[in-house]
């Protein structure tokens, strides 16, 4: 089939840098880009597993409140409150 494809610009260099590379055609590489792009959509999303960290204990807490945030930064920098 012949068509006529407009490709943007950094996909065409993206192409013809491959294209060196890997000394094929043009109709090659864009044959076969499009065939692996189009199995990974008619694939899906596939699912990803749950990422999970496990808790730490830092101890006990220094400050009685984070309401104001002047007290809770000098406390972070050694400083005496006023």
């Amino acid at each position: 089939m012949r068509t006529t494809l407009t490709l943007d610009d950094d996909i065409a260099a993206a192409l013809e840098q491959l294209r060196r590379t890997r000394k094929i055609g043009l109709k090659a590489l864009v044959n076969e880009a499009l065939r692996e792009g189009l199995k990974q959509m008619r694939a899906g999303h596939k699912r990803r597993e749950r990422f999970r960290t496990q808790p730490v204990d830092l101890g006990r807490l220094r400050i009685g409140s984070i309401d104001n945030i002047g007290e809770v930064l000098a406390i972070a920098e050694n400083e005496a409150f006023k």
